[in-house]
């Protein structure tokens, strides 16, 4: 059998070739295994056998469950790592009192779902023109802005000003209907404080022509900000870190791949932004530790726990993971899901918590509070200021949200069936390859998703 032992310490193996009735990416046992026996893989704990098992034969959900324990408390054992100082550079948009941007983008966003419409169309009439200076104007539609009450009207009125507030957005025009209680006065005080020149807005109800009113401030922003590339530190760089659709060889290919590029960004004295809190349970007492300082620790144990609660609350268990994707392409306890997903945040220390709609405030390894749904996540990756997210897939999705999403996948034949959805291919590919795809992507070269822009709110609350 061809397969992959990834630590010593481990009983199990990834199977890289398919055997048998045992799918490629699924798990060997390494020994034989007795009942109630740990498994262990990542040199870590991913869960208990149900009955014996020999060695040779295929471990899932058939001979094992999960060992995580909901009442599980949480130590302070700092482990840190330091990195030598790099320089390097990219080609992008400088921008006033803003990170640089890796796109020059015109945003218009609807304040409530009901004008949808008006900004698709404003935006649309942009599409297929080369705009010199422009790199795109984009509509983000979504179906909130009313009806919505407490936390969620706040977090979603603070999302949006997150999105004005991206390196990307050259401009942004908010396109507001004039009755929601999302409405433009609510978006203008929010941003006060914040950088708001590059930020236009219109009430439809107050527009004789809505469409065109939009049409002429977009106008306006793209003579106002149109720009050409320079030369720009690596410093000014943040990526979001994102995984979706897992298998068995995202924590053995993409996921240690992106680790790799994150820890080498740091490095730069750029910013990388890890999520998906419930996809850090069973893995999070190792992020725990490399938490900077005490202060951070708390921040992230009390995100962790307010996330366990919030399930709780609402009737869930804690551990409802992974997907039926994730089990289909090998991966069987949440705590395996776990370990292979936060890979992705490399080895450098975690110096920052950063909530929900919030953005990034230090320069190194922040971790960001949201939940792990695709869509979901990588807006709120986004929002916090990330200019582009690096997507690991096993299963493959055509989906991007607002920023350039590169999307790499775990295995080969992923990479080539889906090659109209797929950028890299981190089985085949390495770290200096995706390093030099990453660049070119940050100075230009376009994903092969990037005309579709989509954003997507956690919505917890109750609905008018």
């Amino acid at each position: 059998m061809k397969c992959k032992v990834i630590s010593e310490k481990d009983n199990v193996a990834v199977l890289l070739e398919s055997e048998g009735k045992i799918p490629a990416g699924h798990k060997i046992a390494l020994k034989d295994i007795a009942e109630g026996e740990e498994i262990i893989k990542y040199s870590n704990r991913i869960g208990r056998e149900t009955q014996k098992i020999r060695k040779g034969e295929w471990v899932h959900s058939h001979n094992m469950k999960t060992a995580l324990d909901e009442t599980f408390s949480y130590e302070y054992h700092p482990v840190h790592k330091s990195f030598e100082k790099n320089e390097g550079y990219f080609s992008g948009y400088r921008r006033k009192g803003r990170r640089a941007g890796i796109r020059n983008d015109i945003f218009v966003i609807p304040t409530v779902g009901c004008v949808n419409s008006v900004a698709k169309e404003i935006g649309d009439s942009f599409q297929g023109k080369k705009i010199e200076g422009i790199d795109g104007v984009f509509a983000l539609s979504h179906p909130y802005g009313c009806s919505q009450l407490g936390e969620d009207h706040a977090d979603f009125r603070k999302l949006l000003v997150s999105v004005s507030q991206n390196p990307n957005a050259a401009g942004v025009l908010f396109v507001g209907l004039g009755c929601e209680n999302n409405g433009i006065g609510g978006i203008r005080e929010q941003l006060q404080g914040l950088p708001s020149e590059h930020i236009r807005f219109i009430n439809c109800q107050d527009a004789e022509d809505e469409v065109m009113a939009g049409k002429e401030k977009v106008k306006e922003l793209i003579v106002r900000y149109a720009a050409k590339r320079e030369k720009t530190e690596l410093g000014e760089l943040a990526i979001g870190l994102k995984c979706g659709g897992s298998d068995g060889f995202s924590g053995i290919t993409a996921n240690p791949l992106v680790g790799k590029i994150s820890d080498q960004l740091v490095s730069y004295g750029a910013s990388a932004v890890l999520t998906e809190v419930p996809e850090m349970f069973g893995a999070e007492q190792q992020l725990m530790n490399r938490c900077e300082t005490r202060e951070v620790f708390e921040k992230y144990r009390e995100m962790i726990v307010g996330f366990k609660r919030y399930y709780t609350e609402n009737g869930f268990p804690v551990y409802e993971n992974p997907s039926p994707g994730n089990r289909e392409g090998g991966i069987t306890t949440l705590e395996e899901k776990s370990l292979g997903c936060v890979e992705k945040g490399g080895s450098a220390d975690i110096v920052d918590v950063i909530e929900y709609a919030g953005r990034i405030k230090r320069k190194g390894l922040s971790v960001l509070n949201a939940p792990g749904n695709d869509l979901i996540a990588s807006t709120a990756l986004a929002a916090a200021g990330c200019q582009i997210v690096l997507f690991t897939t096993g299963r493959g999705t055509p989906f991007a949200t607002f920023v350039p999403t590169l999307k790499i996948a775990t295995n080969r034949s992923l990479a080539k069936k889906k090659s109209n959805w797929i950028d890299f291919d981190a089985e085949s590919g390495n770290e200096d390859e995706l390093w030099e795809k990453m660049l070119k992507v940050c100075s230009g070269e376009r994903c092969k998703a990037e005309d579709k822009r989509e954003i997507a709110y956690f919505k917890r609350g109750v609905t008018l």
